[in-house]
């Protein structure tokens, strides 16, 4: 029998899509698939396929003939070709052009724009579906979007984020509010990337009604990002208790160091963060946008996007609450149950590759 290869698309490579790439390449390999991943080099610095045991080929985020051929000669020979994402998958469809490789589109999230622009992105949506022999969609609402693209198959395929390491100790969480200085405070943290669409302007809307609490919160928001410089004005022009800090590597230690985690964004799919978060069994308040319903259930306190006073009033309410904040904790574990594991997110996927390849291969365990 003959080795499955698949080779694995991002482009820019959001930090949800990167960790599932990430976590699908170790699992494929691990059942004897060959796997090539093909990204900026610096999404390989990050997450390390080369370390998953993938073959890596650099593709810069550009779309011109170059990157396309460089993309197109990665994909020679594949049996099946899976991109992450609407720009790749566009540039996986130029490079695939009229070869017979299947490809399998997985859309992470949904892209926003408006006017031309986003009559551009619906367009490249309808020939991206339409090109994929299956897409997958991180929850309901991108799958119905795909179907209404015109997708000929599209399947929900929930991600899962890899679970947090056993070692974040309450002493890392100590450590990390020692450093930020809320060691006497309420310590609040959001987590992304410092664009329009996650929904920080918001959040400093509320930090403001925060400045009425005793003792007052710290917001901490780790991300970079366009907004940074204007969202910085703003913070020190006004006196806000907020903290942008920056890219961090320490992510899971700032969660599990948090009273309340934020997640004030216009659209999310399964955010790595409210995932990380039930996880951890902190309270977490979100925007009841996109897939975040489906994802959370009744283990988050839900507000309306953009309603700084909505956001403001749930967190105050948890701060003042500790038996609430207690419950939310054992709920968010228990709702993070109910997710599938690492492993059957990969056994989804490579069902799907059988499929299409018209039947197993041989593989080790």
């Amino acid at each position: 029998m003959t080795q499955l290869h698949t080779v694995q698309v991002l482009g820019g490579g959001s930090a949800g899509s990167s960790a599932h790439v990430r976590s699908l390449a170790a699992g494929l390999v691990a059942r004897g698939v060959r796997v090539t991943v093909c990204a900026p080099v610096e999404l390989d610095q990050a997450y390390d396929f080369l370390g998953a045991g993938a073959h890596f080929v650099p593709v810069p985020r550009r779309g011109d003939p170059v990157a396309v051929g460089t993309l197109r000669g990665a994909c020679a020979g594949a049996d099946v070709v899976h991109a992450h994402g609407l720009h790749a998958s566009v540039r996986a469809g130029l490079a695939l052009g009229p070869q017979r490789v299947p490809l399998v589109v997985t859309w992470h999230t949904r892209t926003h724009a408006e006017g031309a622009r986003g009559r551009l992105l619906r367009l490249m949506e309808r020939r991206t579906v339409r090109a994929a022999a299956v897409v997958l969609g991180t929850s309901s609402e991108l799958v119905d979007r795909a179907r209404r693209r015109g997708a000929r198959d599209a399947r929900l395929g929930p991600v899962s984020v890899p679970a947090p390491h056993a070692g974040t100790t309450e002493s890392e969480a100590g450590k990390a509010r020692a450093e930020l200085g809320a060691m006497d405070r309420p310590l609040l943290v959001a987590v992304g990337a410092l664009e329009p669409h996650r929904g920080y302007g918001t959040l400093l809307d509320a930090s403001q009604l925060w400045l009425r609490h005793d003792p007052v919160p710290l917001v901490a928001v780790a991300g970079e990002g366009r907004q940074r410089p204007a969202l910085q004005r703003r913070i020190d022009a006004e006196g806000l208790p907020v903290r942008l800090l920056g890219r961090r590597h320490d992510v899971t230690a700032l969660l599990a160091a948090a009273d309340v985690a934020l997640l004030p964004s216009r659209w999310e799919a399964r955010a790595p963060l409210a995932q990380e978060a039930l996880r951890l069994g902190v309270p977490l308040v979100a925007t009841a946008v996109g897939g975040v319903p489906e994802l959370v259930g009744d283990a988050a306190e839900l507000v309306p996007y953009g309603d700084a006073g909505a956001l403001a009033g749930a967190v105050t309410a948890l701060l003042t609450d500790p038996g609430r904040r207690a419950a939310l904790a054992v709920a968010g574990r228990r709702q993070a149950a109910t997710w599938p594991t690492e492993d059957e997110t990969i056994a989804q996927v490579l069902s799907v590759y059988d499929e299409l390849c018209a039947g197993p291969r041989a593989r080790t365990p």
